[in-house]
C-alpha cells in the first residue's frame, strides 16, 4: 500500500507543479494543536471539563460559564524547533526561533438575579479574543548522497513529446531554459545530468501560525449545569522557502556540476467554524467534585489564497551558469476540515488540585480541496486514501500550595496516515507554575514535544526517504488580571 500511495503522488506530481494546493496542504491546516495561556498549555490542554480558562473557549465553551469574575488575559511566547535527517546516512541539524503572543482574551461575568440559594441560571458570561492553535517555524536540512536518481529524470518523462510552448513553466520550461533539458527533436528530450551519484541537498525554512479569533458565550445552570457556544474565525499565514540542490560531487559528467531549484510558496486563508459544548457536575461534595464535558466543532470552512514562484539556476563545468524564473503563480479556492467531538472528565478536591483528561476523535480523511475551477478529484482521493480516524489524548493535573500551582500534563496525537505510510505520531509533555492574587495571576508553562516523519525530496519511487526527528520547546507567560 504504501508504494501504491508514492506512485499516486508520483502520477500527481506535476499537476502540484502547476497547483500547487494537495493534500498536504489539507492535512497541515487540518491539525490543531493546544494553545493559549500558559495554565492551559501547562496542562497539556486537558481543560474540555474544568474550564475557567480563557483557551479553553476553543475546546469546550462550556468551561466559560465556570467564570465568576470578569477576567483579561495576555500571553507571550517564545517557541524554539529543531529537527535531525538523516537522509542516506547523512545527518544535518537545523533549529529556528519565534516569538508571539499565544494569547489575548476578554471575559465579560454577568450574574443573574437569582440569589445562590434559589435554583436557576446564576450566571451568562461572554468571551472574546484570540488564541493561538498551531506553528509553523521551522527549518530543516537534509543532505545526502543518491545513487539512483535525479530529479532531472521526473522533469525528463514529463517532458518527453511535448513542444517547448507546452512545458510547465514552473519545472520543466526551467530546466529547458538552463540547460538541464536539451532537445534532439523537437519533441523528444535527454537530461544532462546524471540519473544518479549525485550529492542532494534541501533546505526548507517554514514560518507563520494558525490563529483563531473566537467569540463565546457561556452560561452557568445552579453551579450543576453549563453551557456554552463558540463562533471561531481562523486564520492561516503559512510561507514555505525551500532551495533544493543537486551535485555532481564524483564528477561522472563532463558537462554538468550542480543546480539549485528555489521555490517561495506563500498561503494566506480565513474562516470561521461553529463549536458548541456542555458540562454537567454529576458529583458535588464537600471533599471531591467530578465534572464531564462534551464538546462538537463543525467543520472550519476556510477561503484560501496561495501565491508562489519559482527560480532555477544550473552551472556547467566549463564555468557557464544559466538562470530562470517562473511567472508568479497564484490561485484561490476553498478547504475544508475535518469536524471533531470531545469528552472529558475532571476530578477536583478542593484546596488541593485537579486531574483532568480529554479524549478528541476526528477523521483527517474528511478533509476536502474545492474551487470554483478545480474539481481537485485526485487530490480528494488522495486525501481518502492517505488519512484517517484518529483518537487523541491530553492528560492534566493540578496541585495547589496556598497561592501557589504546579502544573503538569501529557499529550498525545496520533498519527493522521494510515497504518504503513508514514508515522506523524505527536508526543508533548507539559509542566508550569502558577501564582494567583484576588485581583492578578501569573502562570509560566513549558511545553516539550516530538515527532517522527519520513520526507521524500520528491516523488520517486526509487529514492529513500528522510527520517525526519523533529522537536519543539514552548515557554509562555500569562499575565491575568481579575476585576
Amino acid at each position: 500500500m504504501k508504494k501504491l500511495i508514492i506512485i499516486i503522488s508520483v502520477a500527481l506530481f506535476f499537476s502540484v507543479e502547476i497547483m500547487a494546493q494537495n493534500d498536504i496542504d489539507a492535512l497541515r491546516y487540518s491539525m490543531i494543536s493546544f494553545g493559549g495561556t500558559a495554565r492551559y498549555n501547562s496542562m497539556a490542554g486537558a481543560f474540555g471539563a474544568v474550564g475557567a480558562d480563557f483557551s479553553a473557549i476553543s475546546t469546550n465553551p462550556a468551561g466559560l460559564g465556570n467564570f465568576r469574575r470578569n477576567e483579561f488575559t495576555f500571553t507571550p511566547s517564545i517557541y524554539t524547533s529543531a529537527t535531525k535527517a538523516t537522509y542516506n546516512g547523512v545527518v544535518a541539524n537545523d533549529n529556528k526561533y519565534n516569538f508571539n503572543i499565544g494569547n489575548l482574551g476578554m471575559v465579560y461575568a454577568f450574574k443573574t438575579k437569582n440569589n445562590e440559594e434559589e435554583k436557576g441560571w446564576k450566571s451568562v458570561n461572554f468571551g472574546f479574543g484570540l488564541n493561538r492553535n498551531n506553528n509553523f517555524h521551522k527549518r530543516v536540512l537534509i543532505e545526502g548522497n543518491n545513487t539512483q536518481s535525479s530529479l532531472m529524470d521526473l522533469y525528463l518523462n514529463a517532458a518527453q513529446g511535448k513542444t517547448y510552448g507546452d512545458l510547465d513553466p514552473f519545472s520543466t520550461q526551467l530546466a529547458f531554459n538552463t540547460y538541464l533539458l536539451d532537445t534532439l527533436s523537437e519533441t523528444n528530450y535527454f537530461s544532462n545530468v546524471p540519473n544518479g551519484d549525485l550529492f542532494q541537498r534541501k533546505y526548507m525554512e517554514t514560518k507563520g501560525a494558525m490563529q483563531e479569533m473566537v467569540f463565546a458565550l457561556g452560561a452557568n445552570y445552579n453551579h450543576k449545569l453549563y453551557i456554552g457556544a463558540t463562533f471561531g474565525f481562523p486564520y492561516i499565514k503559512f510561507n514555505e522557502i525551500t532551495s533544493y540542490e543537486e551535485i555532481d560531487e564524483k564528477d561522472t559528467s563532463a558537462v554538468f556540476d550542480r543546480f539549485i531549484l528555489n521555490e517561495d510558496v506563500e498561503t494566506t486563508a480565513s474562516g470561521f467554524n461553529f463549536k458548541l459544548g456542555i458540562v454537567y457536575v454529576p458529583l458535588d461534595l464537600e471533599k471531591i467534585k467530578i465534572k464531564m464535558g462534551g464538546a462538537v466543532h463543525t467543520p472550519t470552512f476556510y477561503d484560501m489564497h496561495d501565491e508562489w514562484m519559482k527560480n532555477m539556476v544550473a552551472y556547467y563545468d566549463n564555468g557557464s551558469s544559466f538562470s530562470g524564473d517562473s511567472p508568479n503563480g497564484s490561485f484561490d479556492y476553498k478547504l475544508t476540515t475535518p469536524m471533531k467531538a470531545i469528552g472529558s472528565i475532571a476530578i477536583q478536591i478542593p484546596q488541593l488540585g485537579t486531574i483532568s483528561a480529554d479524549y478528541e476523535f476526528l477523521d483527517y480523511a474528511e478533509s476536502r480541496l474545492r474551487s470554483k475551477t478545480e474539481k481537485y478529484f485526485d487530490e480528494n482521493n488522495l486525501i481518502k486514501q492517505k488519512y484517517r480516524k484518529t483518537n487523541n489524548l491530553r492528560i492534566g493535573a493540578e496541585a495547589l500550595v496556598g497561592l501557589f500551582s504546579l502544573r503538569c500534563g501529557y499529550a498525545l496525537y496520533n498519527s493522521p496516515f494510515k497504518s504503513g505510510l508514514n508515522n506523524a505520531e505527536r508526543t508533548s509533555v507539559t509542566a508550569g507554575l502558577g501564582i494567583m492574587d484576588k485581583s492578578y495571576f501569573l502562570d509560566f508553562a513549558y511545553v516539550y514535544s516530538k515527532w517522527n516523519e519520513d520526507y521524500y525530496l520528491y516523488n520517486d519511487v526509487n529514492i529513500s526517504p528522510a527520517f525526519l526527528k523533529t522537536t519543539s520547546h514552548n515557554f509562555l507567560v500569562t499575565l491575568g488580571f481579575k476585576f
